[in-house]
């Protein structure tokens, strides 16, 4: 009931939620030994590891549509390909190629734990933001929907859908920083900014691109994606639902910028900066206007917090980015700076070596001939 759960859908969710409750641990287990598996130099190792959870798809059409097991069928299926993650994930464990895991690593390190929460904090709080969010929304949307003619269910179920396939497409976009990350780490650690930049750069034209993307197929062909999670013959129903896409998702061309930006200030070593963004778009901007608009324009309200709190995010984030650009360029400069001086003192020096040694030769020249 705390998700906003009516009497309708409420059995419905207590299928899902037990069964799908059992596949957590092995979720996470696999998502952290799957990061491992990358810094290790095997991608497409980790990549097949992730792609093997698809296959619950498959297991989906075989339990709903020829079974007829409904949701309980959906969350087994779900549960199967995260559980064939987990396998695969573990196998490799003992083939890594960089390190030799001894009894002493299992051992926890304060100071290393601290790190790795503290570069870890901005995708925790993006995870618990959108639960936040979720239940904020789905009282919400319980609510005000009540008072329109849409009623509760509908603006419940049609949100889900929007935020479901939000969600693949964050994912997406989620892949592609993370792709860049280790090669932004590496290089801001090399201090070599002109890679540090252009691979930054690099990530944004491409998650751009599926954002772009993305919104074209929301607010050109919403009723394609709505069809894809089944037919329904309710006029109100479809209505809602590209009122949802159309309008809760009209800015989602901006999270490319955001999501890359984000994973940007995690690799250069700020992770309060880049929990600022995260938070800024989920919980300070979005909560605020989730709350305050639905008084004025009922359920749709709901969905106009969307765009507001993206919008306003993405200027955050752009002027932060640009401060820490600035910073790169200037540690450039200063590195160059450097780098000169280094070598002009060095010339200097073996000028002045050359110059000691023709005075030597010139005093021993001058000995030989007194």
């Amino acid at each position: 009931m705390l998700f906003g759960a009516t009497d309708v859908l409420l059995p419905y969710a207590q299928d899902y939620g037990w069964i799908i409750a059992i596949g957590l641990p092995f979720t996470m287990i696999s998502m952290a030994i799957n990061a491992m598996i990358r810094v290790d130099g095997s991608p497409k190792y980790a990549m097949f590891s992730m792609v093997l959870g698809a296959i619950n798809i498959v297991f989906d059409a075989l339990f709903i549509l020829v079974f007829k097991w409904g949701v309980t069928g959906a969350a087994i299926a779900t549960v199967m390909g995260q559980v064939a993650s987990f396998v695969v994930s573990v196998v490799y464990v003992f083939r890594f190629r960089t390190v030799k895991l001894e009894k002493s690593d299992f051992r926890l390190c304060g100071k290393i734990c601290g790190n790795i929460l503290s570069l870890g904090v901005s995708s925790f709080i993006t995870q618990i933001a959108i639960t936040v969010v979720m239940i904020l929304f789905n009282n919400l949307l319980k609510t005000y929907g009540a008072q329109s003619e849409y009623g509760s269910e509908i603006p419940l179920t049609d949100l889900g859908i929007v935020m479901k396939v939000n969600q693949i497409m964050l994912s997406i976009l989620v892949g592609i920083a993370i792709g860049a990350q280790p090669v932004i780490g590496y290089n801001y650690g090399c201090k070599n900014g002109h890679r540090v930049k252009k691979a930054f750069i690099i990530a944004i034209i491409a998650a751009e691109v599926i954002a772009v993307i993305a919104f074209f197929i929301f607010q050109f062909a919403p009723m394609a994606v709505v069809s894809l999670f089944g037919e329904e013959e309710e006029p109100l129903y479809n209505e809602f639902a590209v009122k949802c896409f159309r309008i809760f998702l009209i800015l989602c061309l901006l999270n490319g910028f955001q999501t890359v930006a984000a994973i940007y200030l995690q690799a250069i070593g700020k992770p309060v900066k880049s929990a600022v963004v995260t938070l800024s778009r989920q919980i300070v901007f979005l909560i605020p206007f989730a709350i305050i608009l639905p008084i004025y324009l009922g359920v749709e309200g709901v969905l106009w917090s969307g765009p507001i709190a993206d919008g306003l995010a993405f200027i955050l984030t752009l002027a932060l980015i640009l401060y820490e650009i600035g910073k790169l360029k200037h540690h450039a400069k200063l590195a160059a700076e450097h780098k000169a001086a280094c070598a002009a003192t060095s010339e200097d020096i073996k000028d002045e070596t050359q110059q000691n040694d023709n005075c030597l030769n010139d005093d021993s020249a001058d000995t030989r001939i007194s």
